[in-house]
Protein backbone atom coordinates (compact mmCIF):
# COMPACT_ATOMS: atom_id res chain seq x y z
CA UNK A 1 0.00 0.00 0.00
CA UNK A 2 1.20 3.81 -0.96
CA UNK A 3 2.02 5.45 2.07
CA UNK A 4 -1.78 7.37 2.08
CA UNK A 5 -2.40 11.03 3.48
CA UNK A 6 -6.56 10.23 4.86
CA UNK A 7 -8.69 12.84 5.22
CA UNK A 8 -11.15 12.01 8.00
CA UNK A 9 -14.54 13.40 6.21
CA UNK A 10 -16.06 13.50 9.86
CA UNK A 11 -19.27 15.52 8.66
CA UNK A 12 -22.81 15.23 10.02
CA UNK A 13 -24.68 14.66 6.52
CA UNK A 14 -23.64 13.54 3.40
CA UNK A 15 -24.09 16.23 1.04
CA UNK A 16 -21.46 18.18 3.30
CA UNK A 17 -18.87 15.39 2.87
CA UNK A 18 -19.88 15.09 -1.04
CA UNK A 19 -19.36 19.05 -1.45
CA UNK A 20 -16.16 18.85 0.54
CA UNK A 21 -14.81 16.44 -1.55
CA UNK A 22 -15.83 17.83 -4.78
CA UNK A 23 -13.42 21.13 -3.82
CA UNK A 24 -10.36 18.98 -4.81
CA UNK A 25 -9.07 18.65 -8.24
CA UNK A 26 -10.04 15.07 -10.00
CA UNK A 27 -6.67 14.80 -10.87
CA UNK A 28 -6.06 14.10 -6.72
CA UNK A 29 -7.15 11.15 -6.42
CA UNK A 30 -8.35 11.18 -2.51
CA UNK A 31 -8.08 8.57 0.33
CA UNK A 32 -11.01 9.74 2.66
CA UNK A 33 -12.04 8.13 5.71
CA UNK A 34 -15.67 7.85 6.95
CA UNK A 35 -16.31 7.08 9.85
CA UNK A 36 -19.10 6.70 12.71
CA UNK A 37 -20.73 9.85 12.55
CA UNK A 38 -21.19 10.10 9.03
CA UNK A 39 -21.71 6.41 7.82
CA UNK A 40 -24.64 6.18 10.86
CA UNK A 41 -26.12 9.04 9.09
CA UNK A 42 -26.00 7.90 5.49
CA UNK A 43 -25.38 4.30 5.13
CA UNK A 44 -23.89 2.24 2.56
CA UNK A 45 -24.73 4.97 0.20
CA UNK A 46 -22.01 7.50 0.84
CA UNK A 47 -19.61 5.21 -0.13
CA UNK A 48 -20.99 4.08 -3.42
CA UNK A 49 -21.23 7.98 -3.81
CA UNK A 50 -17.66 8.60 -2.49
CA UNK A 51 -15.93 5.97 -4.89
CA UNK A 52 -17.64 6.92 -8.04
CA UNK A 53 -16.00 10.38 -7.26
CA UNK A 54 -12.44 7.99 -7.38
CA UNK A 55 -12.00 8.05 -3.95
CA UNK A 56 -10.35 5.51 -1.64
CA UNK A 57 -11.80 4.32 1.67
CA UNK A 58 -11.04 3.92 5.24
CA UNK A 59 -14.52 2.96 6.58
CA UNK A 60 -13.81 3.54 10.62
CA UNK A 61 -16.38 1.59 12.35
CA UNK A 62 -14.47 0.07 14.72
CA UNK A 63 -16.29 -3.08 15.41
CA UNK A 64 -16.71 -4.96 18.65
CA UNK A 65 -18.34 -7.52 19.78
CA UNK A 66 -18.92 -11.12 20.36
CA UNK A 67 -17.02 -13.04 17.65
CA UNK A 68 -20.43 -14.15 15.52
CA UNK A 69 -21.52 -10.47 15.38
CA UNK A 70 -18.40 -9.03 14.34
CA UNK A 71 -18.21 -11.37 11.69
CA UNK A 72 -21.27 -11.35 10.78
CA UNK A 73 -20.72 -7.28 10.21
CA UNK A 74 -17.76 -7.65 8.66
CA UNK A 75 -18.86 -9.82 6.04
CA UNK A 76 -21.20 -6.62 5.15
CA UNK A 77 -18.19 -4.52 5.50
CA UNK A 78 -16.53 -6.73 2.92
CA UNK A 79 -18.89 -6.28 0.12
CA UNK A 80 -18.76 -2.74 0.03
CA UNK A 81 -15.03 -2.70 -1.60
CA UNK A 82 -13.58 -0.35 0.69
CA UNK A 83 -9.67 -0.18 1.32
CA UNK A 84 -9.46 -0.36 5.37
CA UNK A 85 -11.26 -0.99 8.09
CA UNK A 86 -10.83 -1.04 11.67
CA UNK A 87 -11.93 -3.30 14.70
CA UNK A 88 -11.17 -3.17 18.31
CA UNK A 89 -8.19 -5.54 19.44
CA UNK A 90 -9.65 -5.44 23.36
CA UNK A 91 -12.35 -7.58 21.31
CA UNK A 92 -9.74 -10.43 21.80
CA UNK A 93 -8.05 -13.37 19.51
CA UNK A 94 -11.31 -14.73 18.43
CA UNK A 95 -13.05 -11.70 17.38
CA UNK A 96 -10.23 -10.67 15.41
CA UNK A 97 -9.98 -13.74 14.01
CA UNK A 98 -13.62 -13.64 12.80
CA UNK A 99 -13.47 -10.04 11.63
CA UNK A 100 -10.64 -10.89 9.07
CA UNK A 101 -12.95 -13.83 8.37
CA UNK A 102 -16.43 -11.53 7.45
CA UNK A 103 -13.97 -9.59 5.42
CA UNK A 104 -12.91 -12.61 2.99
CA UNK A 105 -16.33 -13.64 2.81
CA UNK A 106 -17.85 -10.47 1.94
CA UNK A 107 -15.43 -9.78 -0.72
CA UNK A 108 -15.47 -13.05 -2.23
CA UNK A 109 -19.12 -12.39 -2.21
CA UNK A 110 -18.89 -9.04 -4.15
CA UNK A 111 -16.14 -9.93 -6.26
CA UNK A 112 -13.92 -7.17 -4.59
CA UNK A 113 -10.88 -6.85 -3.13
CA UNK A 114 -10.99 -7.60 0.66
CA UNK A 115 -10.39 -4.56 2.77
CA UNK A 116 -7.47 -4.65 5.02
CA UNK A 117 -7.70 -4.83 8.44
CA UNK A 118 -6.77 -2.58 11.07
CA UNK A 119 -7.10 -2.86 15.12
CA UNK A 120 -7.31 -0.47 17.22
CA UNK A 121 -4.73 -0.87 20.33
CA UNK A 122 -5.47 2.57 22.44
CA UNK A 123 -7.23 5.59 21.27
CA UNK A 124 -5.28 8.93 20.85
CA UNK A 125 -7.24 10.16 23.45
CA UNK A 126 -6.44 8.11 25.81
CA UNK A 127 -3.26 8.84 28.55
CA UNK A 128 -1.14 6.94 30.44
CA UNK A 129 -3.06 8.38 33.76
CA UNK A 130 -6.82 7.55 32.19
CA UNK A 131 -5.40 4.04 31.33
CA UNK A 132 -4.90 3.75 34.60
CA UNK A 133 -7.30 5.54 36.66
CA UNK A 134 -10.15 5.03 34.52
CA UNK A 135 -9.68 2.09 32.53
CA UNK A 136 -8.00 0.00 35.54
CA UNK A 137 -5.20 -1.09 33.04
CA UNK A 138 -1.90 -1.49 35.38
CA UNK A 139 0.89 -1.64 33.22
CA UNK A 140 2.42 1.07 30.90
CA UNK A 141 0.84 2.41 27.70
CA UNK A 142 3.33 1.44 26.06
CA UNK A 143 3.31 -2.36 27.06
CA UNK A 144 -0.64 -2.62 26.75
CA UNK A 145 -0.19 -0.98 22.82
CA UNK A 146 2.27 -3.22 22.65
CA UNK A 147 0.92 -6.29 23.68
CA UNK A 148 -2.50 -5.76 21.58
CA UNK A 149 -0.54 -4.80 18.26
CA UNK A 150 1.03 -8.40 18.96
CA UNK A 151 -2.36 -10.07 19.85
CA UNK A 152 -3.41 -8.73 16.04
CA UNK A 153 -0.32 -10.14 14.41
CA UNK A 154 -1.06 -13.34 15.47
CA UNK A 155 -4.65 -13.06 14.57
CA UNK A 156 -3.70 -11.93 11.03
CA UNK A 157 -4.77 -8.64 11.10
CA UNK A 158 -3.13 -6.55 8.71
CA UNK A 159 -1.61 -3.52 11.05
CA UNK A 160 -2.95 -1.29 13.60
CA UNK A 161 -4.44 1.99 14.11
CA UNK A 162 -1.54 3.97 16.31
CA UNK A 163 0.05 7.03 17.42
CA UNK A 164 3.23 7.53 15.34
CA UNK A 165 5.12 7.98 18.67
CA UNK A 166 4.14 3.90 19.23
CA UNK A 167 5.32 3.48 15.68
CA UNK A 168 8.90 2.43 16.15
CA UNK A 169 7.95 0.12 19.10
CA UNK A 170 4.90 -1.66 17.82
CA UNK A 171 6.78 -2.39 14.41
CA UNK A 172 9.80 -3.95 16.88
CA UNK A 173 7.40 -5.94 18.21
CA UNK A 174 5.84 -7.56 14.94
CA UNK A 175 7.29 -6.96 11.85
CA UNK A 176 8.91 -4.30 9.75
CA UNK A 177 5.77 -5.25 7.12
CA UNK A 178 3.05 -4.60 10.01
CA UNK A 179 0.73 -1.17 8.82
CA UNK A 180 0.98 1.29 11.43
CA UNK A 181 -1.79 3.91 10.08
CA UNK A 182 -1.74 6.86 12.81
CA UNK A 183 -3.97 9.52 13.89
CA UNK A 184 -3.60 12.52 15.90
CA UNK A 185 -1.82 14.73 13.50
CA UNK A 186 -1.34 18.19 13.78
CA UNK A 187 0.84 21.23 12.55
CA UNK A 188 2.61 22.46 15.11
CA UNK A 189 0.90 25.95 15.35
CA UNK A 190 -2.73 24.20 15.39
CA UNK A 191 -4.79 23.13 18.13
CA UNK A 192 -4.65 19.38 19.89
CA UNK A 193 -8.22 19.48 20.52
CA UNK A 194 -9.00 15.94 22.01
CA UNK A 195 -6.37 14.05 21.18
CA UNK A 196 -3.55 13.43 23.62
CA UNK A 197 -0.58 11.51 21.80
CA UNK A 198 -0.18 14.06 18.90
CA UNK A 199 2.80 14.45 16.17
CA UNK A 200 3.38 16.59 12.93
CA UNK A 201 3.31 14.95 9.54
CA UNK A 202 7.04 15.28 8.68
CA UNK A 203 7.47 13.42 12.55
CA UNK A 204 5.16 10.40 11.54
CA UNK A 205 6.93 10.41 8.64
CA UNK A 206 10.07 9.88 10.78
CA UNK A 207 9.20 7.90 12.96
CA UNK A 208 7.54 4.95 10.32
CA UNK A 209 4.06 5.51 10.08
CA UNK A 210 2.85 3.78 6.88
CA UNK A 211 -0.40 6.51 6.17
CA UNK A 212 -1.33 9.39 8.07
CA UNK A 213 -5.06 10.31 8.63
CA UNK A 214 -5.84 14.12 9.18
CA UNK A 215 -9.55 15.56 9.84
CA UNK A 216 -9.81 19.12 11.39
CA UNK A 217 -6.46 20.75 10.22
CA UNK A 218 -7.75 20.48 7.02
CA UNK A 219 -11.88 19.92 6.91
CA UNK A 220 -12.35 23.21 9.12
CA UNK A 221 -9.40 25.22 7.31
CA UNK A 222 -10.11 28.39 5.49
CA UNK A 223 -8.31 26.79 2.29
CA UNK A 224 -8.60 22.48 2.52
CA UNK A 225 -7.40 22.10 -0.53
CA UNK A 226 -4.35 24.48 0.50
CA UNK A 227 -3.73 22.55 3.50
CA UNK A 228 -4.20 19.69 2.42
CA UNK A 229 -1.54 20.28 -0.17
CA UNK A 230 0.77 21.62 2.23
CA UNK A 231 0.23 18.42 4.70
CA UNK A 232 0.84 16.09 1.96
CA UNK A 233 4.24 17.91 0.86
CA UNK A 234 5.29 17.81 4.66
CA UNK A 235 4.53 13.93 4.56
CA UNK A 236 5.80 13.24 1.38
CA UNK A 237 9.01 15.10 2.20
CA UNK A 238 12.22 12.74 2.26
Amino acid sequence: MVQPLIIALDFPKAEIALDFVKQFPTSEQLFVKVGMELYYQAGPTIIRELQALGCQIFLDLKLHDIPHTVEQAATVIGQLGVDLTTIHAAGGQKMMQAAVAGIATGAKKANVRPAKVLAITQLTSTSEQMLHQELNINTSLTDSVDHLAQLAAASHVDGVISSALEVPHIKAATSANFLCISPGIRLTSQSTDDQVRIVTPAGAHQLGSDGIVVGRPITQAPDPVASYQQIKALWEAK
